[in-house]
């Protein structure tokens, strides 16, 4: 008891005589935590800072009449609200046709990226065959190498599409499916897609994380392999699938050169975006058959209002989507 006692009271001494027992270390360690924290708020306050700030003042601009662009004297809030700028960017941008487009075609595209990279890196990560080494360098070389450089090769392919012949021999002519969507299909599916390289990569470490002792032991109890893959593996595995269907599903959503090279027969959100400034003129002009010089400030305006509009969805996906991909995050750095 007086043991105990005497440790209570030790704990009730005050700061400074603790302090003075310790030599003068507690106050240092006071000092160095508190010089951290405030580090630490004010490094974060610049981060948040710098990626809020520009978004609260092109959507404070977005509420801008064009005379308001130019008055010195307005800063943030504007003087003449008006909407008129976000009728003028839907007319520009095709909305909500394309807005509409644009979300299927990701969602398809993510979808199909999902389903070969998460197979192949399930391949790659537990199974061996010939020249693996090799194809996983080509995995990597795939994440390495910009899609441009294949540009040309990809518009040879699918300009004059055909598979041994069949279709001249059939048709008399190859086919032409650049203004389908099947081109970029047919990528996603062998995993030729948009960063389906990284997705690969991202799945095989997850996969190659996890003990081999849950297969073997699904094995014994008579599971084939692809039984085991989609009952044992794919639901430790979702959150970072989510992950990846994420940075697929974004990717697409801002995507310019896939969407310009095949799908030049769907009107894209993305497309119509960066071609924005070149129809302004025409836009404005009251008999729509010449094209007036409209102002740098005004073709700034519009265009912040068409990338406001473009995160949005973004933003909504990621809030519904926060804890998957925090918890993928988590247990990437968590696996043994």
């Amino acid at each position: 008891m007086s043991k105990n006692n005497t440790v209570y009271i030790g704990n009730n001494k005050s700061f400074k005589e603790r302090n003075r027992r310790s030599g003068g270390y507690l106050l240092k360690r006071k000092i160095a935590s508190v010089c951290i924290s405030v580090f630490r708020g004010l490094l974060m306050f610049g981060l948040c800072f710098m990626i809020i700030q520009p978004m609260l003042t092109r959507f404070s601009m977005s509420f801008m009449t064009e005379p308001d662009l130019y008055d010195s004297t307005i800063v943030l809030l504007p003087r003449h609200v008006t909407l008129e700028n976000y009728k003028i960017v839907a007319d520009l941008t095709g909305f909500p046709t394309s807005m509409l487009n644009t979300l299927w075609l990701s969602l398809v595209m993510a979808v199909c990226q999902i389903v070969s990279t998460t197979l192949v890196a399930y391949g790659f990560a537990r199974f061996d065959f010939p020249l693996k080494k090799f194809w996983f360098a080509c995995v990597i070389a795939l994440i390495i190498i910009p899609p441009q450089t294949i540009s040309t090769s990809l518009y040879m392919t699918f300009s004059k599409f055909d598979i041994f012949g069949i279709f001249t021999l059939l048709t008399g002519s190859p086919l032409n499916l650049r203004s389908s969507v099947w081109p970029y299909v047919m990528m996603c599916l062998t995993c030729m897609g948009l960063k389906d390289g990284l997705y690969i990569f991202m799945l095989r470490q997850y996969f190659k994380s996890v003990p081999e002792s849950l297969e073997e032991a699904a094995y014994v109890d008579g599971c084939g392999t692809m039984h085991t893959f989609v009952k044992i593996m794919l639901p430790d595995a979702l959150p970072t699938i989510a992950s990846c269907f994420l940075f697929s599903f974004v990717w697409q959503w801002t995507d310019l050169f896939y969407s310009r090279n095949f799908l030049t027969g769907y009107q894209t959100y993305a497309v119509q975006m960066s071609t924005m400034a070149s129809r302004m003129g025409r836009y404005f002009s009251k008999d729509k058959t010449q094209s007036v010089v409209v102002p740098n400030g005004r073709q700034l305006q519009l265009i912040s209002i068409a990338v406001l509009i473009c995160c949005i969805p973004l933003i909504v996906l990621y809030c519904f989507t926060q804890r998957t991909f925090v918890e993928s995050l988590t247990m990437t750095g968590s696996k043994e």
